[in-house]
């Protein structure tokens, strides 16, 4: 059975992906309680086994040993999720009231929040265990932010290891990914460069409806061969 995989895309002007102000960005962390004295490494997903926000922390651990940063676990938890609950409970243990470790329990519709976490961060991480596709890995590299990501679900079509961010597969990988990016401002910012335009040619609202459009002119074309040959549709 014939079969065409359409990727989601973000929204470059919706309120999480529009361009802000630095000093709206100041503005929201400030509220928020997030220092910036050092880099800040963020990732944003609902507190959930499979995003690993465990792994998270001790991958921010054994970067700190040399450098100095701050971690931010942003999101929420799910409704139809009973775990979410025990996870954030778990995540805080892990986090022992570290305090450059920051948890942000938000609410939803935290558009303006979660754009302006990204544009202040250094890093953006998703290190998802399973994935479907992770948008919020098109949204920081939307906002031209160096990614460290996990080789999962769809995130290898959204990064291309070494070119617009680093894959990884493991905790000790996400370390070294992240220092390597923290160390070299340069390629973090080439990779943030690359990562930027590779969405705005696969992920903008303009490709997906460019691909549903022809999808459903494939669908036409078929049709009328079909009849033509004299058999059923």
């Amino acid at each position: 059975m014939r079969q065409v995989l359409i990727a989601p895309s973000i929204d470059p002007l919706s309120g999480k992906n529009r361009q802000l102000p630095i000093e709206e960005v100041n503005a929201v962390l400030q509220r928020l309680g997030v220092p910036q004295d050092r880099p800040i490494i963020t990732q944003v997903s609902r507190f959930d086994f499979l995003k690993d926000p465990m792994g998270v922390i001790d991958a921010f651990r054994r970067v700190r040993r040399s450098i100095k940063c701050r971690l931010v676990l942003a999101g929420g938890t799910a409704s139809d999720d009973p775990e979410g609950e025990k996870v954030l409970g778990l995540v805080k243990e892990r986090a022992a009231n570290d305090p450059e470790i920051h948890l942000l329990l938000l609410p939803p519709n935290s558009d303006l929040e979660i754009n302006a976490l990204q544009r202040a961060s250094a890093v953006v991480v998703q290190k998802s265990l399973k994935e479907g596709f992770a948008l919020t890995v098109a949204e920081a590299l939307w906002k031209g932010k160096p990614v460290v990501a996990s080789a999962v679900g769809g995130i290898p079509l959204q990064v291309r290891h070494g070119y617009s961010g680093l894959l990884v597969h493991s905790v000790e990988g996400a370390a070294l990914a992240i220092k390597q990016l923290l160390n070299n401002p340069a390629y973090a910012k080439q990779l943030g460069e690359n990562g930027r335009e590779h969405v705005r040619n696969n992920f903008l609202l303009i490709r997906h409806m460019r691909e549903y459009l022809l999808l459903f002119l494939t669908l036409g074309i078929q049709e009328e061969v079909v009849r033509f040959d004299g058999k059923p549709f």
